[in-house]
């Protein structure tokens, strides 16, 4: 995995928000067990206390639980990771059409753009 930090939000909320990334997405499938917290902080490069932060916090919105003895595992709610994955995409959309009203563009306009986009896409 490849973690990127930035300075603008605290580390352990960005680790969450990759994570919520890697589940959404499929990366990180129902089920899977999660190497442990120290494993996945030599990984990112951050402090163990930051990782544990973020497992917690990722306990608390049911997208991770411990087994006890046996490790963490993602979640295998699939209708919680269906509404993690449209949240996700709603943020997305929300920040993309922000975006387009900010350059000038009327909320049809910026429909348009993403229909076009897309037709180009799919061939």
């Amino acid at each position: 995995m490849h973690w990127e930090f930035t300075p603008d939000a605290p580390i352990y909320i960005q680790v969450v928000k990759q994570f919520e990334q890697m589940i959404a997405s499929g990366v990180l499938a129902p089920g899977d067990r999660l190497l442990s917290v120290r494993e996945f902080a030599v990984q990112a490069n951050v402090n163990p206390n930051t990782m544990q932060k973020a497992f917690s916090e990722l306990e608390i919105r049911g997208l991770v639980y411990t087994k006890r003895t046996s490790g963490r595992f993602i979640t295998e709610d699939t209708e919680r990771i269906a509404a993690l994955k449209r949240q996700l995409a709603q943020k997305e959309t929300d920040r993309f059409f922000g975006e387009m009203k900010r350059l000038g563009y009327s909320c049809k306009e910026a429909a348009d753009f993403i229909s076009e986009k897309a037709v180009q896409l799919n061939g």
